[in-house]
């Protein structure tokens, strides 16, 4: 599996990983081309080879051409993702780093996320560092991101809203919702090292650990400031590893205390937050009370999201995080006609036979309705004609 690791000594932004990610090797114009499948303008993306210290890397600017910018909230800037031409798993990554990034905002200025509006939000190149890095780690071919922690950093910087600490409010809220580990720095000369679009994409996208992987190839991402400590960039290594599935996350937390009518509920946020399976378990807590265990299997950049999804909907205190490996089948979807009616059916397959296969649940229960018959009737109808014709017996 090929894999990224940001080695984040000198800080994080969103250009930085613009910068590694085209220092890698990304063709330029390919990222420009993808990005133009947005309803977005008024911007030009350029690169150019730059060195801090004695480190050459890639340092990208995304220069405005009209000011002032127009200000925008969460449900301008996710309407233009939607609207954009590209595919619905970067349009779902693009939206929950977004999603993130205003309730960080939110929780900071303490206002609903949805009345939000603020400069660095609606900002063009916000939105492309954002939507360029989602698209930039496909073209490489990246399926999973790690991180190191995130620097922290000292002094203040000057917002729109005027002279706030370092870091951020915000990149400190984003750092907390994802559990992300930090590096304490106490140097007021350091200045911001890691940017709100910086920690949104880390800790919406990356697993903060290292795994053993072989090293291919290195790229930096030059960051604006000289810091005269250190070299100002950003390191993106990339490699691979021996899994030959993407790492998942297992959260658990046990329920003794809420109402068992809002677990579907919580069920259903989950899912809109990118869970791959949620389920309950019967268990036996202290004192012999009964309680539920709601597990979540999650890809890793889904781990902020849930985290804060299950402190926020249900009663826990706490939820413990696992990374689990998985195995799983190949698998296609195949039409079948039936003696009944046409069905799609998934197909399982191992070392690429057909092995198993089962019928999709609405297209069985549409026969059933169309005929009059019982739905477990036309599930075994329709399981025995497919895999005569599909399995071959």
């Amino acid at each position: 599996m090929r894999i990224g690791y940001l080695d984040c000594y000198s800080g994080l932004s969103g250009d930085m990983i613009l910068g590694a990610l085209v220092d890698c090797g990304l063709p330029l114009d390919r990222l420009a081309t993808e990005l133009a499948k947005l309803p977005l303008h008024g911007y030009r993306l350029s690169a150019e080879e730059a060195s801090r210290g004695i480190i050459t890397g890639t340092r990208v600017t995304v220069t405005l051409e009209n000011s002032p910018q127009q200000r925008r909230n969460l449900k301008d800037v996710l309407d233009i993702i939607e609207r954009g031409d590209i595919s619905q798993e970067q349009k779902r990554k693009t939206a929950l780093i977004f999603d993130r990034l205003a309730g960080a905002e939110s929780k900071v200025h303490r206002v609903p996320k949805e009345t939000v509006h603020f400069h660095e939000l609606g900002a063009v190149d916000a939105i492309v560092d954002i939507v360029g890095a989602v698209v930039g780690l496909e073209l490489l071919g990246i399926q999973a991101l790690f991180s190191s922690p995130l620097p922290t950093g000292g002094g203040t910087v000057e917002t729109e809203h005027g002279t706030i600490p370092v870091p951020a409010p915000a990149t400190l809220e984003l750092i907390a919702s994802a559990r992300a580990p930090l590096r304490p720095h106490v140097s007021p000369d350091l200045g911001e090292l890691v940017t709100p679009t910086g920690a949104a994409i880390a800790t919406s996208l990356a697993l903060f650990e290292c795994p053993a992987f072989t090293l291919e190839r290195i790229g930096y991402g030059v960051g604006t400031r000289e810091i005269p400590t250190m070299p100002n960039v950003l390191p993106l290594w990339i490699g691979e590893t021996s899994e030959e599935q993407g790492p998942l996350l297992l959260l658990e937390t046990n329920i003794d205390d809420m109402s068992a009518e809002l677990h579907g509920y919580v069920m259903e946020r989950l899912f809109e937050h990118g869970a791959l399976d949620v389920w309950f378990t019967p268990i036996q807590m202290k004192k012999n009370r009964p309680a539920v265990m709601l597990s979540v299997l999650a890809p890793t950049e889904a781990k902020g999201m849930l985290l804060e999804t299950m402190l926020r909907e249900t009663s826990t205190l706490g939820v413990r995080v696992q990374r689990m490996e998985r195995h799983q089948c190949e698998r296609e979807m195949v039409p079948f006609e039936s003696s009944l009616g046409k069905v799609m059916t998934k197909v399982k397959l191992f070392h690429g036979k057909r092995i198993g296969l089962s019928p999709e649940f609405e297209d069985c229960r549409r026969l059933a309705q169309e005929h009059g018959l019982p739905l477990q009737e036309v599930y075994r109808t329709v399981t025995v004609e497919a895999s005569a014709h599909l399995l071959g017996g």
